[in-house]
């Protein structure tokens, strides 16, 4: 199974930028989509974001469009999401996943989980 690995989180003052790593151990991740879910104190996991196996096809979440941007290196077996602007609301912890499919919001369609990392916004 390809391991992934959330980095990047932590604390930042609100409207200020983070950048979330997902880093994959599998060879074979340029054969995944990958996306991004965060979930809040609770709230229901959300769907934040989703990259194509090229990188070329990208879906983003009503709350967090022009605001965060996705990419990926497939050379690094990477993922990542840049965030600016942030608001309090993105307090959640924020997981990278992955399915052989392609894009989907809901969690059930991926079968493969980082261990999630903490994002704190601030006021």
């Amino acid at each position: 199974q390809m391991q992934l690995v959330e980095s990047g989180g932590g604390l930042v003052q609100a409207g200020g930028p983070l950048r979330l790593s997902c880093a994959a151990s599998g060879r074979t991740f340029g054969s995944y989509a990958m996306g991004w879910f965060r979930q809040a104190p609770g709230k229901e996991r959300e769907f934040v974001e989703c990259i194509l196996q090229s990188g070329i096809g990208k879906y983003y979440s009503e709350s967090v469009k022009g605001r965060f941007t996705t990419s990926r290196d497939n050379a690094k077996f990477t993922a990542y999401l840049q965030m600016n602007s942030l608001k309090p609301e993105d307090t959640a912890v924020y997981y990278c996943a992955s399915n052989s499919f392609g894009y989907s919001p809901n969690p059930a369609f991926y079968n493969n989980w980082g261990q999630g990392t903490q994002v704190t916004v601030s006021s």
